[in-house]
């Protein structure tokens, strides 16, 4: 769909992929990109799951450092409305995101990856944030959304201290679900996001929409939430059909409806 951004569609999985060799760096053409094709994904009703991928060697190492050095106060605050709506666009997909990381997840590529709900890693994949040695900071979201996902003290230490985390360390520490190996993590991805494509999907998005209102409110918001949620289920095609199947010993055959 775009010269950096492209998007195929499988078993009711989109596979968004970052394509600007040799790193992925993420220009403001590609930031753009990416906005498009996760407004794209989200209204496409055929779509289960989404994954987003960097190709086999690298996932995205960060933002493009040529673009920005020039930049003054101004400049990067007109450019940065840019760099959060594509952010905030996929954090936003209503369908599951998976981001399938191998080789480097980097400054704005680890930024893109802690927006995606799930994160399937290959064994030599890196994680970290390295703006402090540029003399700057995360600025797509990298200090709350990782402070959320592994708590202040560790990424109190990837932030001010250029920690990065191997594979193994991510999982260890909660910031990957899975750690596959580099031969076969796409596929891997793909497989769960099949999985997930596969699940009654109003409910899958119901499903979502209240866990992420667990890290963005109260407890008794959270829990108004899940009620605003839960109850509208029950007047879904899927609901009957999901339950009648329950009794029958059947498998459920969901329309989304």
């Amino acid at each position: 769909m775009g010269e950096f951004v492209t998007i195929e569609r499988s078993q009711g999985v989109a596979v968004i992929r970052m394509d600007r060799p040799p790193m992925n760096a993420l220009n403001l053409q590609m930031q753009g990109e990416l906005q498009a094709a996760a407004l794209e994904v989200s209204g496409d009703a055929s779509v289960g799951a989404v994954i987003v991928y960097g190709g086999p060697s690298v996932f995205a190492a960060g933002a493009d450092i040529k673009e920005m050095v020039g930049m003054s106060h101004a400049d990067m605050a007109y450019a940065s409305q840019t760099l959060h709506q594509a952010f905030t666009s996929i954090a936003t997909i209503p369908q599951p995101t998976i981001a399938a990381i191998n080789g480097y997840a980097l400054g704005g590529g680890c930024e893109v990856a802690l927006c995606c709900d799930l994160r399937i890693a290959g064994e030599d994949a890196t994680l970290g944030l390295p703006e402090i040695t540029l003399g700057i900071i995360p600025g797509a979201g990298g200090t709350q959304r990782l402070a959320r996902l592994i708590g202040k003290p560790l990424a109190m230490e990837m932030v001010i201290n250029n920690r990065h985390l191997t594979a193994a360390e991510a999982l260890q520490f909660g910031l990957v679900n899975r750690v596959v190996p580099v031969e076969g993590y796409l596929d891997a991805a793909v497989a769960f996001a099949e999985e997930i494509a596969s699940r009654a999907p109003l409910a899958v998005r119901m499903a979502k929409d209240s866990i992420n209102a667990a890290f963005e409110t109260s407890l008794t918001e959270g829990l108004r939430a899940e009620k605003r949620n839960f109850y509208p289920l029950f007047s879904t095609e899927d609901q009957k059909e999901g339950m009648k199947a329950f009794i029958e010993k059947r498998k459920p055959n969901w329309k989304g409806q």
